[in-house]
């Protein structure tokens, strides 16, 4: 084996105990994280744009101020909210 083959190996085996201990460690933390992360935009869109469903909460100015930031989440969270919801949905 040359050197550089062995470097190569020890950089392969360096990830590979990364990557281990990064899904034993954090993972379900971090996935967690991130559907909390996509329930609060969900809500926030609901919040301002509620509206365009019939449920208006803010007045239309503030809304108007945030369309320009709320534009490419719109189609599916409306998806989302006009979604046919079942029981199992609740528990997952």
């Amino acid at each position: 084996m040359t050197e550089e083959e062995k470097r190569s190996l020890i950089q392969k085996i360096k990830e590979n105990l990364s990557d281990f201990i990064y899904g034993m460690a954090s993972h379900e933390a971090t996935r967690q994280a991130l559907k909390t992360r996509g329930s609060m935009e969900h809500l926030f869109i609901l919040i301002t744009m509620g509206d365009l469903l019939g449920v208006p909460i803010l007045p239309p100015y503030y809304s108007l101020r945030l369309l320009p930031y709320v534009v490419p989440q719109i189609s599916t969270w409306k998806r989302r909210m006009l979604r046919e919801k079942d029981l199992v949905d609740a528990l997952a």
